[in-house]
């Protein structure tokens, strides 16, 4: 399963700008941002080279129009755009950042990581390229580092939600799991349950072998609309009934998280238990494999035994 990190869309859309520019472009820039939010490109590609065209120095627009090529696959065209961004003024965040993202889209996490260390370099302040370095740090295994990045986000970003987040999944890898909760009922008394701390929920249920509850508590994500979520929260489902000795329910929740999201490593690992619940040696193995392929750090999942063992 990718890290909950990339579950709760770290990645930066857009980059509103503040600087002092001709109002029309200003206006232009965050009209664009809007389109690429809602995922209109063709929209947000022409005001945002109308804003580029009242001021050719507008950094921020140019990460846009970078962001908008990098939706669209345009990686080559993407990486020029940052790269003039971060040309016009390397003392902004975002073209760093946009780097990063880039790096991070190309699987290439050293390049991304050194790339979100040069934005917060430049901004300590700036939440994206925090959370993303957090990510980045948990993936590879140093956990001890993620945790002092989210622990910092926490601070630098106290209305988002990943920070948080992020400190309970490490504090959950890392057996603590006092600081787990503890973590986990700040965030929830914070956010209230929001998808990605009701996931943990499911999951710390899971972690205290409470597998029917768990599930009933993740049936709800299992339709969310965001498809990071549902293959989430399938693939823990798959988990949970394999607690409790349900492979063929489980296989199917497998296959439902696997559907969604080809390279689950939960998903994965789970299809591997059930089928070897089943007795299928052979057909278990691949996936157990492709689970341990996905995760090599063992950073993080995992899942609990069945129930009764």
């Amino acid at each position: 399963m990718k890290a909950l990190f990339l579950v709760l869309a770290l990645f930066v859309l857009g980059c509103a700008g503040r600087a002092p520019l001709p109002p029309k472009a200003i206006a232009l820039n965050q009209d664009g941002v809007a389109a690429l939010a809602r995922g209109d490109l063709m929209v947000a590609e022409a005001r945002l080279a109308l804003a580029v065209e009242y001021n050719p120095r507008f950094t921020e627009a140019w990460v846009n129009l970078g962001l908008v090529e990098l939706r669209r696959g345009n990686l080559v065209t993407a990486r020029e755009d940052f790269l003039r961004a971060r040309s016009l003024n390397p003392d902004l965040p975002t073209p760093h950042h946009a780097l990063g993202v880039l790096a991070d889209r190309r699987g290439l996490p050293a390049e991304a990581e050194k790339h979100y260390r040069a934005a917060l370099k430049v901004d300590p302040g700036f939440a994206p390229a925090r959370a993303n370095l957090g990510r980045l740090l948990f993936t590879r295994g140093a956990l001890d580092l993620a945790r002092e990045q989210f622990l910092r986000l926490t601070q630098v970003a106290p209305d988002r939600v990943e920070g948080w987040a992020g400190l309970v999944e490490i504090f959950m890898q890392l057996g603590r799991d006092d600081d787990a909760g503890e973590a986990l009922d700040v965030a929830r008394a914070r956010f209230g349950d929001v998808p990605p701390l009701v996931l943990l929920v499911g999951r710390d249920l899971l972690r205290r072998a409470k597998f029917e509850e768990a599930e009933s508590t993740l049936a709800a994500l299992t339709r969310d609309p965001d498809p990071h979520l549902q293959a989430a929260a399938w693939a823990w489902t798959a988990v949970a009934r394999i607690g409790r000795n349900d492979d063929p329910a489980a296989i199917l929740a497998a296959k439902e998280a696997l559907a969604l999201d080809a390279e689950d490593d939960v998903a994965a690992y789970a299809m591997g238990m059930a089928l070897k619940g089943e007795g299928d040696e052979e057909d278990a193995s691949p996936w157990l494999q492709k689970a341990a392929r996905l995760r090599p750090t063992g950073g993080g999942r995992t899942p609990w035994p069945r129930g009764g063992t």
